[in-house]
């Protein structure tokens, strides 16, 4: 691409957002990051991995403060007791990400990404979904699960995406007012759904 891009890709459980993205990376040849961001973290911030790695896993649930764990943009320095705090480690993956989009055309996965870059002109932020039934499948498939397993691993790993989002952001995951393009892939398919992103990329690139 001849002009700086990123693409944000928040995704439900089983709707094959993460395999478009790679797929997606391919196609327009840029990078792509996913759980890499961790580890990126971990080296920016000399705070071991196995804290970004479990607080990735672990959000508070009930209610919360949003001035007081709303993503912002400020690090917390090393002397301070907060350093390695929750809201620190997802701010050093925040950094990570801004950083990221500052030098490079490049698609992220999760991560509040659309949230983090929310004020840079050159984001395109993507949902990707698929309707309930469909994501049983493709999780009964891709893991040998009864149907009630796959429909209880669903559930649960979607509440807790929309459970981080809303602890970082104070915003709905699923909210389609927070991105740019909203695709179901059982009704596209996944190379439908690539096909549909670079397009409007391609749009996208043509009038900023």
């Amino acid at each position: 691409m001849d002009k700086k891009v990123v693409i944000t890709i928040a995704r439900g459980y089983g709707s094959g957002g993460k395999t478009i993205g790679k797929m997606l990376s391919k196609e327009l040849n840029i990078p792509f990051y996913d759980r890499e961001l961790l580890y990126m973290a971990s080296d920016e911030s000399g705070i071991n991995l196995s804290l970004f790695q479990k607080s990735d896993e672990d959000v508070k649930k009930g209610l919360f403060d949003p001035e007081t764990h709303r993503y912002n943009g400020e690090l917390i320095p090393p002397e301070d007791s907060d350093f390695v705090s929750k809201e620190n480690l997802f701010n050093y993956q925040a950094k990570i990400i801004r950083d990221l989009a500052e030098k490079e055309s490049c698609i992220i996965v999760g991560r509040c990404a659309d949230y983090v870059l929310q004020d840079r002109e050159n984001v395109v932020r993507v949902f990707i979904w698929a309707p309930h039934e469909a994501c049983v499948k493709t999780v009964m498939d891709l893991y040998s699960l009864s149907q009630k397993d796959a429909d209880k691993k669903i559930r649960k790993i979607d509440r807790h995406r929309s459970e981080y989002y809303r602890y970082y952001t104070c915003r709905e995951w699923d909210n389609v007012r927070n991105y740019d393009l909203c695709l179901n892939s059982a009704e596209l398919g996944y190379e439908g759904c690539v096909q549909a992103i670079k397009s409007y990329v391609s749009i996208f690139s043509e009038i900023k």
